[in-house]
């Protein structure tokens, strides 16, 4: 990257030359090498970025392996005592330390962490806890934590599990928790790293690529059936994202030559979900 186009990438962010990127375990595992090479030369360039990571595949075949059931309620998986044993395990331990083992591979430097070290991501049950269990949604989010890391030269990569005052830990849905950080750390946009290029549209009977879709556009393509199957739930995810100060969410292929780079810089890749 030559120096004008580093200059217009910290531009491109609001000056702060930090961004938040969400993306699922099992996503992140089947990346190339050149994805975190990318990364790595963003933050060798003066970029921060923030992973925020899920990894809900990995938990269930945990579970199952050790004969423990698992059900699901809106999406919400219902998390018991044992259950969150798991999740803990498999978030903050093996999937969250493959991500930081992947990043310090490229050359690039990692920390990795969970919401409950520092007390940095605070959290209370949802609304329907009494069906879902402990389930949490975030009350707050230790911005100093994260830029603290930051200032030390390392990539925080975090596991979305929240703590309360009493101690008790709380399963965080991972786009709920990436948006909580993202708005915590007053990052305007967030980018959506999955195994797709984008919400896809029918146009003159081919399938294209949305550039840019409102929040009110999805719930109409839904209801139309333009998105269907497993893209319903990656874009209500990217909905999820929308909180606080975080405008825009940008779902991108993690397979796509550079892209965060060019997203960073502007380029228009994959879709951006916008507020209104």
């Amino acid at each position: 990257m030559t120096l004008n186009s580093e200059l217009e990438l910290i531009d491109a962010l609001d000056g702060s030359g930090l961004f938040v990127m969400k993306c699922g375990g099992s996503t992140l595992a089947a990346l190339p090498d050149s994805f975190f090479e990318d990364l790595r030369d963003l933050q060798q360039e003066g970029v921060q970025p923030v992973i925020v990571h899920g990894g809900g595949p990995a938990i269930s075949e945990n579970l199952a392996k050790l004969g423990i059931e698992s059900s699901f309620v809106n999406g919400l998986r219902v998390t018991t005592e044992a259950v969150l044993d798991v999740v803990e395990m498999t978030l903050a331990g093996s999937i969250n330390k493959a991500i930081v083992r992947r990043i310090q591979g490229s050359g690039g430097l990692a920390l990795g962490l969970s919401g409950i070290d520092g007390n940095m991501i605070t959290a209370r049950p949802v609304a329907n806890s009494a069906e879902v269990g402990l389930v949490g949604e975030v009350t707050e989010v230790k911005a100093d934590i994260v830029t603290g890391i930051i200032g030390m030269g390392y990539i925080p990569v975090i596991a979305p599990i929240g703590v309360d005052a009493a101690g008790q830990r709380y399963n965080i849905n991972a786009d709920t928790a990436a948006g909580a950080v993202a708005s915590y750390v007053k990052s305007p946009q967030m980018i959506v790293v999955t195994d797709v290029p984008g919400i896809m549209s029918t146009v003159e009977g081919q399938k294209i690529v949305l550039p840019s879709v409102t929040v009110q556009e999805i719930e109409a393509l839904i209801e139309s059936g333009e998105i269907y199957g497993g893209m319903i739930p990656k874009v209500r995810a990217a909905i999820d994202c929308i909180q606080g100060s975080v405008s825009e969410v940008i779902i991108v292929d993690g397979k796509e030559p550079r892209v965060l780079s060019r997203v960073l810089q502007g380029e228009a890749i994959g879709t951006r979900i916008i507020r209104s």
